[in-house]
């Protein structure tokens, strides 16, 4: 049985790969900071409820603790919990906004991620998936063409771009391992107010496609449903 674990998947993205992944058979933990939602959220579909800050260390502990217990490895690992922050124009952000929105996005990716490297490492086939995002690729946002070029996303954007360098470094010290960077695309969320312009089912397709991958699959890569991303 393969033993995944989600960050912030008692909705949207995070709720929907949980449905996907524990439909193909996956053993899914659903890490939420909400004990009430993130309990009915894994209710709803059959997973188990982990309760999980990404920004509070002895909370990320204690979850590894208790999946470490129960099944003694973790095969997949989403890091998929993330906040948006403040869309305006750069001048207007400060650091404390820039702060808020890296303690969730990246500082919580490095704390998960170190976390539960020792479980992950006890996985014959170990794929670690982190949800970036296209406004973090450069190649994208500065394509006049492209709808992302003209996003006042300072905070959000920014720990996007660092999301992406995290998982080349990854990637490239933990060999062991496939490591992948994901973009889901514009999907209907509470991050952008349900206005994207694709359902759940269909951002979380790559997702699912990189959390599945077999032990000859790739790593280092940036991908969405499409293939390839620019970095």
């Amino acid at each position: 049985m393969t033993v995944t674990l989600i960050t912030g998947a008692n909705k949207g993205l995070g709720y929907e790969t949980a449905r996907q992944l524990i439909k193909a058979g996956h053993t899914v933990y659903m890490g939420a900071r909400d004990t009430g939602r993130g309990q009915t959220a894994a209710g709803e579909l059959g997973g188990r409820f982990v309760r999980l800050d990404v920004t509070d260390q002895p909370s990320v502990d204690a979850a590894a603790t208790a999946i470490g217990e129960a099944e003694g490895h973790l095969d997949v690992l989403v890091n998929n919990a993330g906040i948006s922050g403040r869309y305006e124009p750069a001048p207007q952000i400060d650091a404390a906004e820039v702060e808020r929105v890296f303690g969730t996005n990246v500082f919580g990716i490095v704390r998960v991620t170190r976390a539960f490297l020792p479980l992950l490492e006890a996985s014959l086939n170990p794929v670690i998936v982190n949800v970036g995002s296209a406004l973090g690729s450069e190649g994208i946002v500065t394509d006049p063409a492209r709808i992302e070029s003209g996003v006042p996303a300072l905070a959000y954007a920014s720990s996007k771009a660092a999301v992406i360098m995290l998982t080349v470094q990854y990637a490239k010290a933990l060999a062991n391992m496939k490591v992948n960077v994901v973009e889901p695309g514009f999907t209907a969320t509470d991050l952008n107010g349900n206005r994207g312009h694709q359902s759940v089912a269909e951002g979380a397709e790559i997702i699912v496609r990189m959390a599945t991958i077999g032990a000859d699959g790739p790593t280092g890569t940036f991908r969405d449903r499409d293939g390839a991303m620019p970095w």
